[in-house]
């Protein structure tokens, strides 16, 4: 696998990127794959890593929600960097809370908001101030974040961060820093092991490819966004979600009409 300027993800190999969210799940599959092509990654997070880290990756303790926190990790980095500038961020972390409007209370609102949205602001505004020509900050939505989805707080969290990050998209790019959102459908986690069968079985039956998401699935497009491979794409919305936010529902019409025309033509 190539990992030089000219290679597959180009302007990883020898980089600093830092992934929030890592110990587990997405953030972890994103650190290895980074530092697998070179990167130096710091991974952060607020539980300790299920298992040995890879080489080229350091853990840090961190509470996106804590500005003193990223404070801390913002003077570290300027230290180790030592002039050089920070590659890449990666706003990863994040959590959930199935209900809806009336059944969601105000302290798992305050809660939801302040991981998912709180967060990323606060680790942008300290750590961009690392950043330059070529650095990149992809920042972890949801295709809850692109339709109606009935977990209030999430949802409205996830459209939040888009919002959020069209704005530092254009805020940070004269300065050569890109910002995207990359938007996961229903990815097998210990974010996702504890939904509903149902939700499940509805999530299997409304995705085009007919599978749910594996956390390498979003690693790969995490990576290709913060390398070279990307250097002119900013501002935009990427879902890595099987088709299920661009298909509205299509599948299931279309699914509903072919099982008819069979009942009817037999």
């Amino acid at each position: 696998m190539s990992t030089g300027a000219d290679g597959l993800l180009g302007g990883l190999d020898g980089a600093t990127v830092v992934v929030t969210g890592a110990a587990r799940g997405q953030g972890a599959a994103e650190a290895r794959l980074l530092a697998r092509f070179g990167a130096r990654v710091i991974a952060t997070d607020v539980v300790e890593p299920g298992s040995a880290l890879d080489d080229g990756i350091v853990f840090r303790h961190l509470d996106v929600s804590d500005e003193e926190a990223w404070t801390r990790l913002a003077a570290e980095l300027a230290e180790t960097l030592a002039g050089a500038a920070l590659r890449g961020l990666i706003n990863n972390a994040g959590v959930t809370h199935r209900a809806g409007i009336d059944q969601t209370g105000r302290a798992d609102w305050d809660r939801v908001l302040a991981v998912n949205l709180t967060g990323p602001m606060l680790g942008m505004r300290a750590l961009a101030p690392l950043m330059g020509e070529g650095s990149s900050i992809v920042n972890v939505g949801s295709v809850a974040g692109l339709t109606g989805h009935y977990t209030a707080a999430y949802t409205a969290s996830k459209w939040g961060l888009r919002g959020l990050s069209r704005v530092a998209a254009t805020e940070y790019g004269p300065r050569g820093i890109r910002v995207n959102t990359i938007h996961p459908g229903f990815i097998e986690t210990e974010m996702t092991a504890n939904a509903p069968a149902a939700m499940r079985e509805a999530q299997l039956e409304l995705t085009p490819l007919e599978r749910l998401g594996e956390a390498e699935d979003v690693a790969g497009l995490a990576a290709f966004l913060i390398s070279d491979a990307s250097r002119y794409i900013s501002g935009a919305d990427l879902p890595v979600d099987g088709g299920f936010a661009a298909s509205a529902g299509a599948k299931h019409l279309a699914d509903r009409i072919a099982a008819g025309a069979t009942i009817t033509t037999t």
